[in-house]
């Protein structure tokens, strides 16, 4: 099954794994029923091991073996995050509107693992190079804090490239979180490996899941 494993110096009992469109189901992989979300971008969190139904939320965690947080996307971009020792996990759906918003920040507290420990992947998302949105998403994040300017590029009058991937290293290093891994995707880009709703206005998904395994 063609997936993507995060390279991460985690303990070995966090597994986690995002899709491509040559992977299939991706249950056969995990040990058992992802907690599906009905995802609106916003930032609330569940916790996974009480997740029935697919509420609205856009985050999960995870302490008890083998629950298995997940999140879909086709631009959007999939966060994993793991504690070193492998005791809690979470997965959040960070589009420009929930990453803006904080999702990433609200997925970090419902974990309560110590930043300094905390590995974060960025998996695949729509690039830097081709992700043109307008001054109403760079005001929105620049509102919130001025250092994001730096994640965009002005193409057009009124239009900016933006780089969800650096907005993201930026909101883990201000909440102490060091370890970043992952990103350099692009799901635009690779027709091949990945859905693109802005490329394709698909409703094909990739899903990124995590979870801990049982001893």
């Amino acid at each position: 099954m063609d997936v993507i494993r995060p390279g991460w110096p985690v303990s070995p009992r966090v597994r986690a794994f995002v899709t491509t469109r040559e992977s299939g189901d991706p249950r056969a992989l995990v040990p058992a029923e992802p907690a599906w979300l009905k995802q609106v971008h916003g930032t609330v969190v569940l916790d996974a091991a009480t997740v029935r139904d697919r509420p609205e939320a856009d985050a999960s965690v995870a302490r008890a073996p083998g629950v298995v947080c997940v999140v879909r996307a086709a631009d959007c971009m999939p966060v994993l995050l793991a504690g070193e020792d492998g005791t809690v996990v979470g997965a959040a759906h960070a589009g420009w509107r929930g990453l803006c918003a904080g999702v990433i920040e609200a997925t970090l507290e419902a974990m309560g693992s110590d930043p300094a420990r905390t590995h974060a992947w960025l998996g695949p998302a729509i690039g830097p190079e081709v992700y043109e949105v307008g001054d109403e998403v760079r005001d929105a994040y620049l509102a919130r804090d001025a250092r994001a300017e730096v994640a965009f590029r002005a193409t057009r009058p009124g239009h900016w490239l933006l780089d969800l991937y650096a907005i993201a290293r930026q909101r883990l290093a201000a909440r102490g979180v060091r370890h970043v891994h992952g990103g350099g995707f692009c799901t635009y880009s690779d027709a091949r490996r990945f859905p693109s709703f802005r490329r394709d206005r698909t409703t094909e998904r990739l899903a990124a899941l995590i979870w801990i395994a049982r001893a």
